[in-house]
């Protein structure tokens, strides 16, 4: 599932390698993604990308005109690739951009630029979309039409929002029940953080995700905000040096406890629990998370 510091090294990169061009064909394997009309899809074709933005687990591809959001959900994964390579069965949707005359725009992130993976600008590129189980959604929204797009309006702050400061922090997570794990990964609380940094976040504040909001002390919620603030940027920044070019990699390996389950704890040296319940993986340590 591709969260927040994912989907933040997905925007700088595309943005790097797209802006500019002009959308040449709209290929859909797997229509059942996609959340728009054929006279819609068409229209796209001809509009110059102007920018690639984000939104909690959504990723805004901002044309002339309109826009295509993705939400790639538990499943989807996009990539790059350069037209005529084979695309996988589970390939969904394929954008393919044609050359561009500006280059790389001024505001490229700093680590995309002169990167070996950015396609030079005379080639054309290809934007794929695979998804094996088709849960998420691609949503073309034209100028103008009030489309709806599924968790948009919902969303809470960005994780990583400097808005959510301690203050902020503490009003909203005092007004929310429930198990500290499950309040992280919801949406309307703050946007962004999904299975895998929810694990990430609880271990940096040594916190065990089953514990309740209403039974954390006030230093403890402080730590939770702390925790939250430090592993976002960390991850994001361990993502920039791992994840090119295979963006269609989900890249967990360097993750501290989520799936390292019966490995030692970097902090303590305990064992690393592990269980799966409804299917999704909860890691944690008993040593130091209390």
């Amino acid at each position: 599932m591709p969260e927040l510091p994912d989907l933040t090294v997905l925007r700088e990169a595309f943005e790097a390698a797209l802006t500019g061009r002009p959308v040449e064909i709209w290929t859909v394997p797997q229509p059942l993604v996609v959340r728009g009309t054929t006279p819609e899809a068409e229209a796209l074709i001809g509009q110059t990308l102007i920018g690639v933005e984000r939104r909690g687990k959504f990723l805004i591809f901002a044309l002339e005109r309109d826009r295509v959001v993705i939400n790639a959900m538990l499943t989807g994964r996009l990539g790059l690739a350069r037209p005529g390579t084979k695309a996988l069965n589970s390939t969904a949707l394929v954008m393919t951009f044609g050359a561009r005359a500006t280059g790389a725009p001024a505001n490229a992130a700093g680590w995309t630029r002169r990167a070996a993976w950015l396609p030079a600008d005379d080639e054309r590129v290809e934007l794929r979309y695979r998804d094996p189980t088709r849960m998420g959604k691609v949503y073309i929204v034209p100028a103008g039409v009030p489309r709806v797009v599924a968790g948009w309006d919902s969303q809470g702050p960005e994780a990583d929002d400097p808005y959510l400061d301690l203050a902020i922090w503490r009003q909203r997570i005092a007004r929310r029940p429930g198990e500290i794990k499950s309040l992280l990964k919801d949406q309307s609380f703050v946007a962004g953080i999904g299975n895998g940094y929810s694990d990430e976040v609880l271990w940096a504040a040594r916190l065990a995700p089953f514990r309740k909001r209403a039974s954390l002390a006030a230093e403890e919620v402080d730590a939770l905000h702390q925790a939250t603030r430090d592993v976002i940027p960390w991850a994001i920044d361990e993502l920039r040096r791992r994840v090119p070019p295979r963006f269609e990699v989900e890249v967990r390996d360097f993750l501290r406890v989520h799936r390292k389950g019966g490995t030692p704890c970097p902090r303590c040296g305990t064992t690393i629990s592990e269980i799966s319940p409804g299917g999704f993986v909860t890691s944690w340590c008993r040593g130091c998370q209390r």
